[in-house]
């Protein structure tokens, strides 16, 4: 078989497309979307609220998606702070997305680097939640089985649309959506549900429990830094739960120098973390 017939070097790949796992995405993503409308329409309520011109809010709403950056750089660019500091407090916000590049490369590798990149704008928090919770035990994807590939098309075609458009309509009507309504607690409510479908053991619960405990103690911290502890202190309490299992299910082994988090545990200690630092603000993480 041809070289060409093994690889997918594109998100347009009309095998992607045509994978039953693109559906699929497009599905599980449509459950959730109503919670991702809310935090879309409430990011771009704020935007404008704040003051930011209209076409600068549009501009941002379509080419950062990304809620918790947005909120945190929109304070600082209005008060005319230097743009290294804006840059320092996006990137320091979106941290946790070195964690999700790390769980998905092995099946974004085959494609070419403007479309890694391009995978890369797309990837949001629910969206890696998802892709890792189905498919990151599958074979790599290629060609034979784009899969995993085509589930993460379907994931961020249904993600970014509904996301853009909900943000769009937040700052075009502004001013005829009252803040009073509390849409952001309807994303807060998503994450909520979407994290009791993942915890199915006590190490899950332990290390969710712990990430949010963590999220919400380093709150005070700048740039949102609390998002960057409660990760890291949650996949530290996956990874000594699955040493301390495998040590007693294996009498007399020593503890692994390098145990990987269960997967189920590392998702939901990232929705868990994104829901109580987002507690008491506007929006919610993308």
């Amino acid at each position: 078989m041809a070289l060409s017939m093994l690889t997918v070097n594109s998100l347009l790949d009309a095998r992607l497309w045509r994978h039953p796992e693109c559906r699929q995405g497009m599905r599980d993503m449509a459950a959730v979307t109503p919670g991702v409308m809310a935090w879309g329409l409430v990011t771009g309520v704020a935007m404008v609220k704040a003051g930011l011109p209209l076409g600068i809010a549009l501009m941002m709403s379509l080419m950062v998606f990304a809620a918790s950056a947005q909120l945190a750089a929109l304070p600082l660019m209005l008060a005319g702070a230097p743009l290294w500091v804006v840059w320092l407090t996006a990137f320091c916000v979106n941290l946790r997305f070195v964690i999700f590049s790390a769980q998905m490369r092995r099946h974004l590798m085959g494609l070419s680097l403007p479309w890694r990149m391009l995978s890369g704008y797309l990837t949001a928090d629910i969206t890696y939640v998802l892709a890792t919770q189905r498919h990151a035990e599958s074979p790599v994807a290629d060609g034979d089985q784009p899969g995993p590939l085509a589930y993460f098309v379907g994931l961020s075609a249904v993600n970014w649309t509904t996301w853009n458009l909900a943000s769009l309509v937040g700052v075009l009507f502004a001013d005829a959506i009252p803040t009073q309504w509390g849409l952001g607690f309807a994303g807060t409510l998503a994450l909520a549900g979407l994290l009791m479908s993942l915890a199915r053991d006590h190490q899950t619960l332990l290390s969710a429990g712990l990430a949010g405990t963590a999220a919400i103690a380093a709150y005070s911290l700048p740039y949102r830094l609390n998002m960057v502890v409660a990760v890291a202190a949650g996949v530290a309490c996956g990874m000594l739960l699955d040493a301390v299992d495998k040590r007693r299910s294996v009498p007399g082994a020593a503890v692994p120098a390098r145990v990987d988090a269960s997967n189920d545990g590392l998702v939901s200690l990232t929705v868990t973390s994104d829901a109580a630092a987002n507690q008491g603000r506007t929006g919610a993480p993308q």
